[in-house]
């Protein structure tokens, strides 16, 4: 612990997101804490998700065919987007966001933005890894979104064309090259119309690839508080934020810092409301397997996305996960065995032999979204406060790119 002095920046949160910004503050010579409420990292919404990192899959949720596709999926009990109307304003808020944003003009912006922050992200990934030498599963051999009827593979080739224009290799294809590139789906070839391939997009495990970088962090002088909540901000005479207030099992306790980042995912917007920042993010259930590989070598090696229900398919060396489907309902984080079951079945009906299903690990979680899945990244109404939140299913894409650039922000800020 730092006694002498403030840190130059805490960071709360301990996700992906926290410990990417965490690492590039360090890596600028700033004295950094991490502050979080579990026992170590990624233990959140970083643990067992898709394990893509998927430029190609840039074009928001919000977009002008979502609208449709919403209504029909409301009377489907199957559907890969759930949707549990409460007596809460932040959700009905957050839906009139959305369609908001379903416009043309509003999600070419958004998508924009999004590949624009993920092409940086995936160049400060891949940096990296190859200063701290991290195992995490990592494959580089693209990702293949594949579609079932013409008509949605046609209607995706506008986005395509978007994402190749902005700097992100970006084809749509048809059956064959998908066999090509992935010879698994051979038996299951006519239930395919094509697809959209993006060669340099790549996959890996982020809660491995998390807490190794969170270890080379704490033995190059990060400080962690585990097991420790934040319980508060204090604030200085000037309207800046002097410290965050504490709480573990030593009781409460008081850390100062110059600088504080929010990393704290779908915790973000109610830690910040009494402070007088209103936060437009909804947490959205996810749901993962992880199916371990059996003996008939039917799993996918390349990393695949089923567009139309909305799972992504990661090969992380020892098993095949599994992700996706949404549920907009609050802040429960229950598992629903039948939502489970659903995705299972979903691989069956392609990969049949792609594991041994019968020991598959079901895990789900909170993805902090935005209607426009753009996230926060930036200042605040404080003038030492700062925020990092807000990635929905990007925050893995998302994440060194954003730590970079929110540390370069607090650089060129007064007080460091």
């Amino acid at each position: 612990m730092n006694d002498s002095q403030p840190y130059d920046l805490i960071v709360l949160g301990a996700g992906v997101v926290g410990i990417t910004t965490a690492y590039w503050a360090m890596r600028a010579g700033l004295s950094v804490a991490v502050i979080d409420r579990h026992p170590h990292a990624a233990l959140q919404t970083s643990f067992a998700n898709g394990g893509q990192i998927s430029i190609g899959y840039a074009e928001p949720w919000a977009n002008p065919r979502m609208p449709a596709k919403i209504f029909k999926w409301l009377f489907s009990k199957d559907s890969p987007l759930v949707f549990r109307p409460r007596l809460d304003w932040q959700q009905w808020r957050w839906i009139a966001g959305f369609l908001s944003q379903c416009r043309a003009s509003a999600s070419e912006r958004n998508l924009i933005r999004i590949v624009e922050l993920a092409l940086h992200s995936r160049r400060k990934l891949r940096e990296i890894r190859e200063l701290e030498h991290i195992d995490h599963a990592h494959r580089q051999l693209g990702i293949i979104r594949f579609y079932r009827s013409q008509r949605e593979l046609d209607s995706v080739r506008r986005a395509a064309d978007l994402i190749q224009n902005h700097g992100c290799p970006c084809e749509v294809i048809g059956v064959e090259r998908i066999l090509e590139i992935e010879p698994t789906f051979h038996n299951h070839a006519h239930q395919l119309a094509g697809g959209v391939y993006t060669p340099q997009d790549e996959s890996g495990d982020t809660h491995r690839f998390t807490q190794q970088l969170a270890a080379n962090c704490s033995q190059r002088g990060v400080d962690f508080f585990y097991n420790t909540r934040a319980t508060a901000l204090l604030q200085t005479a000037s309207d800046g934020i002097r410290a965050v207030e504490t709480r573990s099992t030593d009781g409460y306790d008081e850390i100062e810092a110059r600088h504080i980042a929010i990393c704290l995912g779908v915790d973000s917007a109610p830690f910040l409301r009494p402070y007088g920042i209103d936060l437009n993010l909804y947490p959205v259930k996810g749901y993962s397997v992880s199916i371990p590989f059996g003996n008939s070598g039917g799993s996918p090696t390349v990393a695949l996305i089923d567009d139309g229900y909305k799972l992504v398919y990661s090969n992380l060396g020892d098993h095949l996960r599994v992700a996706g489907t949404g549920e907009l309902g609050g802040y429960r984080r229950d598992l629903d065995r039948h939502r489970c079951r659903g995705i299972i079945e979903r691989v069956k009906e392609i990969f049949p032999d792609a594991g041994d299903f019968h020991h598959s690990r079901f895990w789900t979680d909170l993805r902090p979204a935005t209607p426009s899945n753009v996230p926060y990244l930036g200042g605040s109404r404080y003038p030492n406060l700062w925020l990092n939140t807000g990635h929905g299913t990007l925050g893995w894409t998302l994440s060194a790119g954003s730590g970079d650039r929110l540390v370069s922000r607090i650089l060129k800020s007064p007080g460091l």
